[in-house]
């Protein structure tokens, strides 16, 4: 049964103010499942209100404690994981061993966070002369706006909620309108371990003015947001205007290069995390650079693989790939396709819609697609993967750095030259080699250029929501 969607906003899950309600859509069937509330100005200002009655209140709660909280929260996500699985997958898509998985690391991610947050040091700094002592003391920075997307429904939420948990912050979470529920239940997670109910709030509705009235109000001193590049330089552009700091974890198109490793290694590996998820992963590798001389091989090879991906409904435990999430993607990869056959490009697997229900495509391998195709150019995020040779490395990573986009990258060779030319040469805020090593807690997570900046893992994670201060005295 998919459960009725509320806002939480100082301890009371409720409807919206306004009574206005959205559907929330099966992906699979395209069916109503339910409906969640729009927010309205009062919503938000109640929850405006709680966030700075909570960051007081939790502030002042030992680092120790807080990280205890946490650790329960952690505990309870797991306890209820099979549930709530059930229910990513009935508003997400994503096969069911993906939510659980999903639900898993989300837990890990709070451990993470609630271990770091007890070692948030300071320091002494050596004064100049005597008598005086200087302090370098960490803070929290205040009530968070936070704003996580619909791919990775507890993931991205438990990234955000718990590093600023952890340092003292409070938090209005903006959920994702598409797969509200699991992340409630991630939210009635951490209500239920013991954080003050003023100190997260859960809300739903119209993004745009959720995000507009949140990041301009005084009480909100920290913004954190996951999704598009171009909605996360406009919400960035807001946040500077009002001198309100900020991590953008924002898309990419992350480059795949192969060369004298491994192939069927590499292939089983790389196709595997490129239909994660139905490709909607802001890391999913979606340009594969590959060396001339073992093209053809590396294309046969991963066509054969990605034939053996089963397409279906995420609950059908056979299922090894679900839907797109939502409309808007299906007919987005239709045009990507469309694009790159008029250009002459090659779809050597795939290319259409799955069936005649729900939000299915195929997975779809593009060959031979020159520069000037859409799916080179922008993030396909969904299962498309576009295919083009290389010659020599320095073409490689020319091609990996032509675009603006620096989240992800990957890599596979035998040669520690290569290997050492693609770490230090590629633009990207991460890179993994000769394995997928990608989105752990104790890891940074982030990108650079439009990828956004800031990180959303490892110790990095807490930075963006402590502030330093200077104590300098003498008697």
């Amino acid at each position: 049964m998919y459960p009725s969607v509320l806002l939480q906003v100082a301890g009371v899950w409720r409807e919206a103010c306004g009574g206005i309600a959205h559907p929330i859509l099966n992906p699979a069937t395209g069916e109503e499942i339910g409906s969640h509330p729009v927010a309205a100005q009062a919503d938000l200002d109640e929850a405006l209100l709680a966030a700075d009655r909570g960051f007081k209140q939790w502030r002042a709660v030992s680092p120790y404690e807080r990280g205890q909280i946490l650790r329960k929260s952690a505990s309870l996500l797991r306890e209820r994981a099979e549930t709530i699985a059930r229910i990513m997958t009935i508003e997400q898509g994503k096969p069911i061993a993906e939510a659980r998985l999903e639900i898993a690391a989300g837990a890990d991610f709070i451990d993470w966070a609630a271990e770091e947050g007890r070692r948030v040091y300071g320091r002494v700094i050596p004064a100049r002369g005597p008598g005086v002592a200087q302090l370098a003391v960490r803070e929290p920075v205040g009530p968070v706006a936070a704003f996580t997307p619909w791919n990775f429904p507890i993931v991205q939420a438990a990234r955000k909620v718990a590093s600023a948990l952890s340092t003292g912050c409070s938090v209005i979470l903006k959920g994702p309108e598409e797969a509200p529920a699991s992340c409630a239940e991630m939210v009635r997670a951490f209500l239920d371990a013991g954080v003050p109910a003023d100190a997260l709030s859960f809300v739903l509705g119209s993004p745009a003015e959720i995000s507009s009235y949140l990041i301009a109000h005084p009480v909100i001193r920290k913004i954190s947001f996951t999704g598009s590049t171009v909605v996360g330089k406009t919400l960035a552009a807001l946040a500077g205007q009002h001198m309100k700091r900020a991590t953008m974890e924002l898309g990419g198109h992350a480059p795949a290069f192969f060369s004298d490793a491994d192939l069927d290694r590499a292939v089983t590996t790389l196709a595997a995390n490129k239909f994660r998820n139905a490709g909607q992963v802001c890391i999913s590798p979606s340009r594969f650079l590959v060396q001339a001389s073992v093209m053809d091989q590396f294309i046969e090879k991963f066509v054969a693989t990605a034939r053996q991906v089963r397409v279906g409904d995420g609950l059908d435990p056979q299922t090894t790939m679900g839907p797109l999430a939502h409309e808007r993607r299906l007919l987005a990869m239709e045009q990507l396709v469309s694009d790159a056959r008029e250009q002459g490009a090659e779809i050597r697997l795939g290319g259409g819609r799955f069936g005649n229900r729900g939000y299915f495509f195929e997975p779809t391998v593009i060959a031979n697609a020159s520069l000037d195709v859409r799916v080179m150019n922008e993030e396909p995020f969904g299962p498309i993967a576009v295919m083009r040779p290389f010659y020599d490395v320095d073409e490689a990573v020319a091609e990996a750095n032509r675009l603006p986009f620096g989240l992800a990258a990957y890599a596979y060779t035998r040669s520690m030259s290569v290997a050492d030319k693609l770490a230090a040469s590629v633009e990207c805020g991460m890179i993994s080699i000769n394995h997928h090593g990608l989105g752990l807690p104790e890891n940074p997570f982030g990108g650079v250029k439009d990828s956004g900046y800031g990180s959303e893992g490892g110790s990095e994670a807490l930075e963006g929501y402590l502030v330093s201060k200077l104590v300098s005295r003498t008697n």
